[in-house]
């Protein structure tokens, strides 16, 4: 599902318009970006939880050339998710 059939399907569940459900959606991932990017947790209590995670400065190998470079440490996001969706998803 991509972001255009989420909001029809959204649009259709809240009886909201497809353009008022795009601002929504829109505006709800630009808060979790921004919270990410403060390096805050976003929890929605049942569905999971947003976070970054710090990876490791380490030694890559370039496929190419066998050259080992060095690949720096990086903030990566990451979501765990809610017992409430494990419980869905695997029923």
């Amino acid at each position: 599902m991509n972001k255009s059939e989420l909001v029809d399907q959204v649009a259709k569940r809240t009886k909201l318009s497809k353009k008022d459900t795009d601002t929504v959606i829109s505006a709800m991932l630009d808060t979790i970006t921004e919270a990410l990017m403060r390096d805050e947790k976003v929890v929605l209590v049942g569905f999971g939880t947003f976070e970054t995670r710090m990876r490791a400065e380490r030694i890559g190998r370039n496929p190419a050339t066998k050259e080992e470079i060095r690949i720096p440490a990086s903030k990566a996001p990451a979501f765990k998710p809610g017992k409430g969706l494990k419980d869905k998803v695997n029923k």
